[in-house]
């Protein structure tokens, strides 16, 4: 489902974007919090598909997950990046003043310039506060390795819209899914 989320469009509560980035985590990958089992953080990956999972990364960031296989299957797919298309006033108030290319570009950035937190955990993505919209048209996907992890780093697992400037990081594979 991963690079089928290219290209949709993630709505908030006052304020919208294309998914330009994401990457796909899964219960026997090492570096899904899902790896261990229905932990309190990760048991919300093990429920419904079509919900939310946010955590927080480092302590500092939050990031959004949609859970995407058959509950008790413990997969989600984290949503790197996003090019901003409505409510950029209610972005730059809550990222402050950059460049509009930067305002969703990473999964820190996204979360805060969309005002989602860990109270979202768990919420269903059929409308507001969040949802997710289907992809009007189709796109070109890039698939490359994963970023900012290190244990099964080098699966292929992250997927990028070709051409977009609003990606987190260039892809160094730059192929497209067949």
């Amino acid at each position: 489902m991963a690079p089928d989320l290219v290209g949709c469009t993630l709505v908030g509560a006052d304020a919208a974007g294309v998914i330009v980035e994401v990457e796909r985590y899964q219960e026997d990958d090492p570096a899904s919090h899902s790896f261990r089992g229905p932990t309190p953080r990760a048991a919300v990956m093990f429920g419904l598909p079509g919900h939310a999972y946010v955590y927080r990364s480092y302590g500092i960031h939050w990031c959004l997950n949609v859970v995407c296989q058959p509950a008790g299957q413990g997969a989600a797919v984290l949503l790197r990046a996003l090019a901003p298309v409505d409510g950029l006033e209610a972005m730059r108030a809550r990222r402050g003043p950059v460049p509009d290319r930067l305002l969703c570009s990473g999964p820190g950035r996204l979360t805060q310039a969309l005002g989602i937190d860990g109270g979202l955990n768990g919420a269903a993505l059929d409308g507001r506060p969040l949802g997710v919209l289907a992809r009007e048209a189709p796109v070109e996907v890039l698939v490359g390795p994963r970023i900012g992890i290190t244990r099964a780093a080098d699966q292929p697992w992250r997927f990028g819209l070709a051409g977009s400037p609003h990606l987190s990081r260039p892809f160094p594979l730059e192929r497209a899914v067949a």
